[in-house]
């Protein structure tokens, strides 16, 4: 009997700007703690993670400028702050870890992606050091160079 096939990831909200932002070392899932009203949100897709970072206080990680909009028809009985800091929850050794890049090798932590993963919200992390001016305009040239490339094989595979 074959076994059945995992559902790929469905993501809710990509930090795109991130990739270009910076160079991206060692990625990792958590877990996000999330209210009622905010479950709702995001099956709406109502969530945005850009300009979104994770900081280490007191063994805890969490999530800051992330925005889940409210919903007008779920958020009528509480005071929603669409920008709340929300915990993330990660193993005890990956938050160490997190922080003690952020601190001695001075990296940062940037949320990259907000998915589901079965009936969860995830949220994948990355530890992430700052492009300069010139790696940035590197990346785009490279991009530019594919996209060329990319057009050229078509060309020559249809005539």
């Amino acid at each position: 009997m074959a076994k059945p096939k995992k559902p790929a990831r469905e993501n809710i909200a990509v930090n795109r700007r991130a990739r270009f932002d910076y160079t991206l070392t060692e990625t990792f899932e958590a877990g996000v703690v999330l209210e009622g009203w905010e479950v709702k949100s995001i099956r709406a897709n109502r969530a945005q993670l850009s300009d979104s970072y994770v900081y280490v206080r007191d063994g805890e990680a969490w999530l800051v400028g992330s925005h889940i909009a409210p919903l007008a028809s779920a958020s009528t009985h509480v005071h929603a702050d669409p920008t709340r800091t929300r915990k993330l929850l990660l193993h005890t050794r990956e938050i160490a870890k997190i922080f003690m890049a952020t601190q001695a090798k001075g990296l940062t932590c940037v949320a990259t992606a907000l998915y589901w993963k079965g009936a969860n919200v995830k949220c994948e992390i990355a530890l992430a050091k700052g492009k300069e001016q010139r790696d940035k305009r590197a990346t785009l040239k490279e991009r530019e160079w594919r996209r060329e490339q990319g057009r050229d094989l078509k060309v020559t595979t249809r005539g």
